[in-house]
């Protein structure tokens, strides 16, 4: 009886942990929420990554998700419910929390292994494509909507978008488009392919590694290469968007892209190309601006710089500096759902520059908090490239 009761507080928890040969399995368990992150959440997850990444008898970490998702991104509707009561500053607290923890996990002085099996969106990929290997399954679906919701690519993505091959980074902040595991694979997202059937045993040949070579990254990488499946390295559908995505998102403005997608769209009506175009067009005018200025910034800065330039913008979305796009995003989409947020301004040539330079201009403000990160030296992060 006594083991049956802690199975079921052990399954309240937000967030698991375990000790494994050599390291630690953290599990983020909401599955019921696909794992979405509350603050609570966040502050867990920050203590025990602090606490793992002192401890010296732990030489590397696990970070997987319980259930059908590794995490679907931030607690949007319970974050929207304080936060448009008037308390906009809880609201970027949250955020603030939030990039000190993905600061913390792409700075990781020790090697972190995501298990990226199902849902990974938003606040998810923050946690995620920071890690040291990044593993996905066929079952993963990646995807950063949030100008479509009335806000940024955040979480540090203006860094790990811009710095995949070509121009690919923008055609994936603009559009939000859906990506699949031998997709991530295939453009740099992610660093491995394991068949879903095969990461419990993954799992158990990390778990029962010799601990005197965790801190290696090379087998640890031959542990997972094992596993990996190679046939995702032929070509896919993705390579052979590649032109089209540089010739069309390398262009200045929103404005431009859009009349270079449109352009080969009348030529060469491909599906993916009409669903970019689609999703431009019913994105946030400003939101999608902004978004656009974050990446190209983001191409010259750390991931430091980065994170404190998406909090800014954040940040001034959540106290309607220029407009209440972030409150309208999720009412249409997550809270009444009837799919028509009504965006101010309505079009993209109605957002001016003055606009989007307000949204990263300093916060004079005694209730807000810029975002402060104290430098830290990353040596197992890599970005693989495959494209």
């Amino acid at each position: 009886m006594a083991m049956a009761q802690l199975v079921v507080r052990n399954e309240e928890k937000p967030v698991t942990s375990e000790g494994i040969s050599g390291g630690m399995k953290v599990t983020l368990n909401r599955p019921k929420k696909l794992n979405s992150l509350n603050y609570e959440l966040i502050v867990q997850l920050h203590k025990m990554f602090e606490m793992y990444e002192n401890d010296p008898a732990i030489k590397f970490v696990i970070l997987k998700g319980n259930g059908k998702a590794f995490c679907a991104g931030g607690d949007v509707t319970s974050l929207m419910s304080l936060t448009s009561a008037g308390y906009w500053s809880f609201g970027a607290n949250f955020f603030r929390k939030q990039y000190s923890l993905n600061y913390l996990l792409g700075t990781y002085k020790k090697p972190l292994i995501a298990l990226i099996n199902g849902i990974v969106m938003g606040g998810g990929a923050g946690l995620s494509m920071n890690a040291t290997f990044r593993i996905v399954t066929e079952k993963t679906l990646f995807a950063m909507p949030e100008a479509a919701i009335g806000s940024v690519p955040d979480v540090g993505a203006s860094h790990f978008l811009t710095r995949l091959p070509g121009f690919c980074g923008e055609y994936v902040a603009l559009t939000g488009v859906r990506l699949i595991g031998i997709e991530l694979v295939e453009c740099g997202l992610a660093t491995h392919f394991v068949h879903s059937k095969d990461l419990d045993a993954l799992e158990n040949a990390l778990s029962i590694m010799d601990s005197s070579n965790t801190t290696n990254l090379t087998k640890i990488s031959e542990v997972i290469s094992k596993y990996a499946n190679v046939e995702v390295l032929s070509p896919t559908k993705f390579r052979a968007k590649l032109e089209i995505i540089n010739q069309c998102f390398s262009k200045e403005t929103v404005e431009e892209i859009l009349l270079s997608l449109e352009n080969i769209a009348a030529t060469s009506p491909e599906e993916w190309i009409l669903n970019a175009i689609k999703s431009i067009k019913s994105t946030s005018p400003l939101c999608i601006k902004i978004s656009l200025k974050l990446m190209r910034q983001g191409r010259s800065q750390n991931l430091e710089q980065c994170l404190a330039c998406e909090h800014l913008a954040v940040s001034h979305l959540l106290r309607r500096t220029v407009n209440n796009d972030f409150y309208e995003g999720p009412r249409a989409m997550l809270v009444d759902k009837d799919k028509n947020p009504q965006w101010s301004p309505s079009k993209l040539e109605q957002v001016n520059e003055e606009m989007v330079s307000k949204c990263l201009s300093m916060i004079d403000d005694e209730d807000w908090q810029a975002l402060q990160l104290s430098a830290r030296r990353n040596t197992n992060h890599v970005i693989m490239s495959k494209i």
